[in-house]
């Protein structure tokens, strides 16, 4: 009779720590699956950054989560919730699902994008893969001007930005 109900307690501490677990997968925004790589300092070592010596590009996904044999990178997001992702996050996205592409020679169908409120998965087009490129051509070209002008009229933005100091257009 003790084993009987040992066995239970057992069963019913293992429930308890598996929906604690899916609770806190479900806030970290990752999918079902196995996760394979992060960039949170909070499960241990930050993994190696992924890499394109061809396009010279580096980027750390916040994990990396293989579904039914695909990778899926997962970039979280803090603050404000948007009603559909911002076009620089889809790009973030996009780089890490290029660079996946890259490093382990498996396109994902789709990225995810993780903000407090609400998750976007973000589908890997061919159409979304030559925009990005487009856009990785058009600032390798633009990173060799020297006339650059301010595209914003926001002190906020002014203020956090690394060029700040080498601005001739700042607003703060």
């Amino acid at each position: 009779m003790i084993s009987l109900y040992l066995g239970l307690a057992i069963l019913l501490i293992a429930i308890v720590l598996f929906i604690i677990a899916g609770r806190q997968r479900r806030r970290a925004g990752l999918p079902g699956g196995r996760v394979v790589y992060t960039d949170t300092r909070a499960w241990g070592a930050v993994e190696k950054p992924l890499f394109d010596a061809h396009l010279g590009l580096t980027g750390r996904p916040d994990y990396l989560v293989e579904q039914n044999g695909k990778l899926i990178p997962v970039e979280v997001k803090t603050g404000r919730t948007p009603e559909a992702p911002y076009d620089a996050h889809i790009f973030q996205v996009a780089v890490y699902c290029l660079l996946v592409q890259k490093t382990y020679g498996k396109r994902p169908p789709h990225g995810i994008i993780h903000y407090p409120a609400r998750d976007f998965a973000v589908d890997y087009t061919p159409e979304l893969e030559s925009a990005l490129l487009d856009l990785l051509a058009d600032i390798r070209r633009d990173e060799h001007r020297l006339n650059v002008e301010r595209s914003h009229e926001d002190e906020q933005r002014c203020r956090r930005c690394g060029y700040r100091n080498a601005c001739d257009e700042r607003l703060a």
